[in-house]
């Protein structure tokens, strides 16, 4: 089936035509094409740049189930950021949104969720797990950088920082990119210095880091959702460890200003939900609302959710030849960001979807 659609094409916004010719935009008109909409906005599809389809679910089956609800909020592109076990067949659907694969966690025993993660015997094995994710994955791997550690009773870093570089080299050596979980700011140097190619949540960032993060083009993904709801309640449950709840809450209200700082040190920083969990699907939108609450513009924020997200993990936009993944929307999302939550129609893979 072709469709023409006509309308304000973002975020250039150029207002023009265009069709769609099987799975992908045409610039050029399509003979028979049927007139979809007219005097819309097009928006490029949202992008879940932290998100889990697979944890909290038994089988795969339930994991496409999640991801089903993700697009049906608007997500056609995913970087699953750690599932607890093999979803590329997923990858095969096209009735879910494209995703980015990034393996399993790599974590040690008792310094992670439990049966999220590869758990290794010791520190000196994650060179090793990392080359076995990297070529297991789609040119992610994810890390736990720091967690609760119970001897302590506080969040600690991992791994030693000759370790992590070693590891970061054999990811990059592979054509691999290295993302971390982190909370803390124990775990931030090493992390930084070996080279990371993105953080994920880094609620303890310091100015100085984040400039250091700006210069090596360390992105930033602050999975507002999770840490603005799900820290309190955090730091409530582990009243045997004080320093750790104290610390989880001093996390949580300190957070409102990452945001305006990474934007303000240059740091790219880009929507992730954290769904799967502790976190339902399908909130994309609510993550892209917390990023302009935060201190991005509208636009900056609709970006980092669209088109610079998309750009960043390699995946085109709108644009002539581009794989037809799209919302056509009645509203301008520039003037209110709920116009997302309302789209008209849902185009993935040159399909309509809703």
């Amino acid at each position: 089936m072709a469709y023409r659609l006509s309308g304000v094409v973002l975020p250039s916004g150029e207002h023009r035509d265009l069709w769609i010719d099987v799975d992908r935009i045409s610039y050029d008109p399509v003979d028979g094409a049927e007139t979809l909409a007219e005097d819309v906005f097009l928006v490029p599809g949202l992008v879940d740049a932290h998100c889990h389809p697979g944890i909290g679910a038994e089988n795969l089956e339930e994991a496409a189930a999640q991801a089903l609800t993700d697009r049906k909020a608007g997500t056609l592109l995913i970087r699953d950021c750690g599932v607890p076990f093999d979803i590329s067949s997923l990858q095969q659907r096209e009735d879910l949104p494209r995703i980015i694969r990034c393996g399993r966690h790599l974590s040690l025993p008792k310094r992670y969720v439990p049966g999220l993660g590869i758990d290794l015997d010791s520190p000196d094995q994650l060179p090793d797990a990392v080359a076995e994710q990297a070529a297991a994955g789609d040119g992610w791997v994810k890390l736990v950088g720091d967690w609760i550690d119970r001897s302590v009773g506080d969040l600690a870093p991992l791994w030693p920082d000759d370790v992590l570089a070693e590891a970061v080299k054999v990811a990059h050596d592979a054509g691999a990119k290295v993302t971390a979980h982190v909370f803390g700011a124990a775990a931030l140097p090493g992390l930084l210095a070996a080279g990371v190619d993105c953080l994920e949540h880094g609620t303890e960032l310091s100015a100085e880091q984040l400039a250091d993060m700006a210069r090596r083009g360390i992105a930033l993904v602050p999975t507002l959702v999770n840490i603005t709801e799900n820290f309190p309640g955090i730091a409530d449950a582990a009243a045997k460890y004080p320093i750790y709840a104290a610390h989880m809450r001093d996390l949580h209200r300190r957070v409102d200003g990452l945001v305006q700082a990474a934007l303000d040190a240059g740091v790219a920083v880009y929507a992730g939900s954290d769904a799967g969990g502790m976190i339902d699907h399908g909130r994309i939108v609510d993550e892209i609302e917390l990023l302009h609450r935060a201190g991005m513009t509208r636009t900056e924020a609709l970006g980092a959710g669209a088109w610079a997200a998309r750009d960043w993990l390699g995946h085109q936009s709108i644009a002539d030849g581009a794989p037809a993944d799209l919302l056509v929307l009645t509203a301008d999302p520039r003037e209110e960001l709920d116009a997302l939550r309302h789209p008209s129609h849902i185009i993935l893979r040159g399909t309509v979807t809703s």
